[in-house]
């Protein structure tokens, strides 16, 4: 029997993990300072995000809301919140990369002042090379006191295991 590649051995190591649900994140507070500057970082000032009284105003929401792409840029930083168990099946990560999204909705407007938590479910992993796996999370944006999501999303992850390239 030949020996296991790193990305194949590390694929074996998640499977007990899949299709467990981990989280939540603590609970993480949308401020109108934070969606201002990512307001100007993206050059996204559409009134809904930076103007509190026309918001509230000339809108259903009564106020400012954040980005969607606000809130799905808090995923990687939420993700860090979440403790892996005692055996971490990611130890022969070097380091873990954006990859993309197979599903993306904005199902509920994250208001400012509101707090905003992730949940994850592992799906799958795959080998995409010697040193490298493709890992895809459901994850759920929750928004704290609400009944509906801010957001739902498969999103994609290389974690990349060695010094190897992508296919």
């Amino acid at each position: 029997m030949s020996e296991l590649s790193l990305s194949e051995s590390t694929v074996e190591r998640l499977q007990p993990f899949i299709g467990v649900k981990e989280g939540p994140s603590p609970w993480f507070t949308v401020t109108q300072d934070a969606v201002t500057a990512f307001a100007d970082l993206t050059q996204d000032h559409n009134f809904i995000h930076i103007d509190p009284e026309r918001a509230a105003r000339e809108t259903h929401f009564g106020g400012t809301i954040a980005h969607g792409f606000y809130t799905v840029s808090m995923l990687s930083y939420l993700f860090g919140l979440i403790p892996h168990a005692d055996d971490n099946p990611f130890r022969d990560a070097v380091t873990m990369v954006n990859y993309g999204f197979n599903k993306l909705r904005f199902v509920s407007p994250v208001k400012i002042g509101q707090e905003i938590r992730v949940v994850r479910t592992l799906n799958s992993a795959r080998p995409k090379g010697p040193d490298w796996v493709e890992i895809a999370y459901d994850v759920v944006v929750e928004i704290n006191g609400e009944s509906r999501p801010a957001l739902k999303a498969e999103w994609l992850v290389l974690m990349i295991c060695g010094p190897g390239k992508a296919e």
